[in-house]
């Protein structure tokens, strides 16, 4: 039995996790601000029993104090999300940048040696991509002039033909499209220069889209799933964007706080950051994704709207080969199970 700290312990995937570390006979803290965009409605007092310290990640008094007696951390606290816009992004920095600065300063201090780090798949930027005449290329970010013309796929940088979408690896250059990517990515990079300086170990999981019960409504922070389950049962046409083809892999929650499970037992045995994609190996459309919730809920069929947003990129689809071999870890609910379930399961908010 280890104590770990879960920052973030209130939150969608992070109670999720806190559930699943007290099943596996660890000891629980949970650090949590409740901060408005993960929690609209009332703050809990507990998780699964286990009582929530309400500070802020960014008070190093009060992250001390949690880390009292500490074997690990499961960093989960974090502004998620596309957001409003840029005003914005001081509040990204500060909470997903201060607060994990703040935080891997009282590990180094306290001497707590292991950390699983919530990153996310936005670090990629565009997925990969192979050009029929150069290979793999790395597109260059979409403009507004391609978007509003219905040209939603991107082309070869080099001689401009259509691209085909790969599986993207954890080797593969980072390149962060919006605020919250770019603070996803300096995360990394800090627990990666923590890493170095005190011999401890980080397992850097880049989240695909994560969905399931406890996720939050629809707010500009929710993922795509929550705002059309909120869509349809308002009795509204669920609303995707650009053409409904891009691609994504949806994970399931519980196959995400296994993932941490697994992390965790894993960290120790090695020193540095090790990234992991934490992704179902199953990819999906959005519009895909649509169509199944307006299924399961018996709502309107979606409206493609041909609607962007620049932040946003086509196609990322992962490889989980390395969680597999490293970790152990494999999801286990698919697109078709996991969204007919998520159609009926409770939201927070």
């Amino acid at each position: 039995m280890n104590h770990i700290l879960v920052t973030g312990g209130a939150g969608f995937i992070g109670s999720h996790i806190v559930a699943s570390l007290l099943e596996a006979g660890h000891q629980v803290r949970i650090l949590d601000v409740g901060h408005p965009a993960a929690h609209s409605g009332s703050f809990p007092a507990q998780v699964h029993g286990v009582p929530v310290v309400r500070a802020d990640v960014r008070d190093a008094s009060a992250v001390m104090d949690a880390l009292e007696d500490v074997d690990a951390v499961v960093h989960q606290a974090a502004m998620v999300g596309m957001g409003v816009d840029l005003t914005d992004l001081p509040e990204y920095v500060g909470c997903n940048d201060l607060g994990t600065a703040v935080l891997l300063a009282a590990m180094a201090r306290t001497g707590v040696p292991r950390l699983v780090l919530a990153s996310s798949m936005v670090v990629y930027g565009e997925g990969a991509y192979t050009c029929p005449e150069h290979a793999t290329v790395r597109p260059a970010p979409r403009t507004a002039t391609d978007l509003g013309a219905g040209r939603f796929e991107p082309c070869c940088p080099r001689c401009s033909r259509p691209l085909t979408s790969i599986l993207i690896e954890e080797d593969a250059p980072l390149d962060p499209r919006s605020v919250y990517a770019a603070t996803k990515m300096a995360q990394e990079n800090l627990s990666a220069v923590w890493a170095r300086d005190t011999g401890g170990s980080v397992a850097a999981l880049r989240y695909h889209n994560v969905y399931g019960p406890g996720m939050p409504r629809n707010t500009p922070y929710s993922g795509v799933a929550a705002i059309f389950r909120s869509q349809i049962a308002a009795g509204h046409v669920p609303r995707v964007m650009e053409d409904g083809q891009q691609r994504r892999d949806f994970v399931h929650v519980s196959d995400v706080a296994r993932a941490n499970l697994a992390a965790l037992e894993a960290t120790g045995s090695w020193t540095g950051l090790r990234a992991y994609n934490i992704a179902s190996g199953r990819p999906t459309t959005v519009g895909q994704l649509a169509s199944a919730l307006a299924t399961a809920l018996h709502g309107p069929p979606p409206a493609v709207t041909g609607e962007f947003r620049l932040g946003d990129v086509r196609h990322v689809v992962a490889s989980p080969a390395r969680a597999t071999a490293d970790l152990g870890f494999t999801a286990g609910i698919g697109p078709e199970q996991g969204f007919a379930d998520f159609a009926h399961a409770e939201l927070r908010g």
